[in-house]
């Protein structure tokens, strides 16, 4: 057998996880012939529901399931680490934007990257799902220096499957048919799905759905607001889909991209479409199976430019907020 991968799950007692948890353990995020080391961080009120969950994981009697290692310490719960989902945060409650979240969850990044940079494998991955993300993971990234900027990402891959979702019920379409539907900017009420470059069996989305007037406005607004749509519902946060979104974000960035697709995903900036460098923010990405490169030459057009625009430049108010926790 493969040796096994180690992966550190924070939030690890959390609904999130709760989904998230058993298809790792299966092999579906990582291979039908991989085995995992779970290693599951809480805080330590956590600690106690999070015994039940390792209860249940045991039960199940995954094969591919090498061990698990249940923690409230940082530096045990990162060791050795191959890949840290970072899921654990003050979950986003009925009326709370996710600026409201930033001096809440802020502070718990700092500590985590800067035990993912003392003990975890020289081949760590990152990806944060815990909201606000993308401040979230800058906050992480730049408490370990040490990292390469490379390894850091945040998760869009949410947004981008309820834009598809969305794009596809207009449309009377499947979602598979919904292909280069890119997320650009924060994950936040400001994020932009790109619907001028998606596509439907090929085709430009304008073929399906001529509705300009929709595309503009109630199809962008509905993927912003969803979150907020499901917590009016249901009256907590998304976990099943946010779970899922993260195993297609894991899977997109061990696999190679073919040459005519691109996923979402929030990286650190290298510059390209004039976001600051280092900043976390989504983009259209390609993944030659071991790092996601920012896709090159879209053309974002007068609209998409301005929605885009409106999205750094909260991603820019959100690093000012947060500039005491980020190493000078």
């Amino acid at each position: 057998m493969k040796p096994p991968l180690v992966v550190s799950v924070t939030g690890a007692a959390g609904q999130i996880a709760y989904s998230l948890l058993p298809r790792i353990a299966s092999g579906q995020v990582f291979g039908a012939d991989q085995p995992v080391i779970l290693r599951l961080i809480e805080i330590e009120p956590g600690m106690k529901p999070l015994a039940g969950v390792v209860m249940e994981l045991s039960d199940c009697a995954f094969p591919l399931l090498e061990s698990i290692e249940a923690t409230s310490d940082l530096d045990v719960g990162f060791s050795g680490a191959n890949w840290a989902l970072l899921v654990g945060s003050v979950p986003r409650k009925a009326g709370m934007e996710r600026k409201d979240l930033l001096g809440i969850n802020g502070k718990i990044f700092i500590g985590q990257g800067e035990a993912i940079e003392r003990n975890a494998a020289d081949d760590i991955n990152v990806l944060v799902v815990g909201n606000p993300c993308n401040t979230n993971c800058l906050i992480a990234m730049k408490n370990a220096p040490g990292i390469p900027e490379s390894r850091w990402h945040a998760m869009t891959r949410l947004d981008e499957n309820r834009a598809k979702s969305s794009i596809a019920h207009r449309a009377h379409a499947h979602t598979r048919d919904v292909t280069n539907l890119a997320i650009w900017g924060n994950h936040s009420s400001t994020l932009y799905p790109d619907f001028e470059n998606a596509l439907i069996n090929g085709d430009p989305v304008s073929k399906y759905i001529p509705d300009r007037a929709w595309l503009e406005g109630d199809f962008i607004k509905d993927v912003q607001q969803r979150g907020a749509a499901i917590i009016a519902a249901r009256g907590l946060s998304s976990a099943k889909s946010a779970a899922h979104a993260a195993i297609e974000t894991v899977q997109s960035l061990r696999e190679i991209t073919p040459v005519t697709e691109w996923h979402s995903v929030a990286v650190a900036s290298d510059g390209s479409y004039g976001v600051e460098k280092g900043l976390i923010c989504s983009f259209p990405t390609r993944s030659n199976g071991k790092i996601a490169s920012i896709v090159q030459g879209v053309d974002l057009g007068a609209f998409g430019k301005a929605k885009f625009q409106l999205s750094i430049n909260e991603l820019l108010e959100e690093k000012a907020m947060v500039s005491d926790l980020l190493p000078k």
